[in-house]
């Protein structure tokens, strides 16, 4: 199989306040999908119904490994202005082993294509923000050009989001500008990563409408982070506290 996924960071649990299974129902199903590594990336504070600060701030006692899983516990930021200010700073931001950052309506009011633009790529511009979730709802415009270029520059992830995908999703035209999106980083070389989003067990690793994207535009392989651990350090956290460069 040319493209394969050993991985699901952009996953939640009921502490999110919108989805269903516990962190050790997400756990046990990841390892019984047969996953290397599962991140769980509750959204933050400013979403509405979701956990505090504190929730974050005591990650610290969760085991980061279950048998052949190793957890990534972090969260989903919102991206709040044109500035790329997200819900937390230091310290919190520097100590999550992952960290999604995301446009939501309930946080941020869609704007023109330049401010949206520059919401994105400001956000890229904070050193711990690792992976821009769901760049693919078209009730934010983007200069899609703009924002691959500065995934290039920061060394952040660029998220093909497979909830995006679905019919049911209230995002909109996501299958356009994740087409748009992977055709650009395959000209400039910028890696991607499917995440489920996934927001009940039985999607972890549902990466299959990603993968269709990812196979029409012939993606190269080796752009696509999932495949291996490896080809995921650089870009994370944890990772680069612990001695990985870029």
């Amino acid at each position: 199989m040319k493209y394969q996924s050993v991985m699901d960071l952009h996953t939640h649990t009921v502490a999110s306040g919108h989805a269903y299974c516990t962190l050790r129902e997400m756990a046990r199903v990841a390892s019984d999908k047969g996953l290397e590594l599962l991140g769980i990336t509750e959204h933050a504070p400013k979403m509405p119904g979701t956990c505090g600060e504190f929730y974050f701030h005591n990650l610290k006692v969760v085991p980061r490994q279950h048998g052949n899983l190793e957890l990534l516990l972090g969260a989903e930021m919102n991206i709040l202005d044109e500035n790329g200010t997200v819900d937390f700073g230091e310290p919190y931001l520097g100590k999550m082993d992952v960290t999604v950052a995301s446009l939501h309506t309930p946080c941020i009011k869609p704007g023109s294509r330049d401010w949206n633009t520059s919401c994105i790529i400001n956000a890229m511009k904070n050193p711990h923000i690792n992976i821009i979730g769901h760049p693919d709802d078209g009730r934010y415009s983007l200069d899609y050009e703009a924002i691959v270029q500065a995934a290039k520059e920061t060394h952040t992830l660029l998220e093909i989001n497979n909830n995006s995908l679905n019919p049911r999703c209230f995002r909109q035209n996501a299958r356009e500008n994740d087409l748009t999106m992977l055709r650009l980083c395959k000209k400039y070389g910028v890696s991607v990563i499917m995440g489920s989003d996934a927001h009940y067990y039985e999607d972890i690793l549902n990466h299959s409408r990603s993968l269709e994207l990812i196979e029409e535009v012939d993606f190269p392989e080796e752009l696509v982070a999932n495949s291996q651990k490896e080809r995921l350090y650089p870009f994370i956290n944890k990772y680069l506290q612990n001695g990985w460069t870029l």
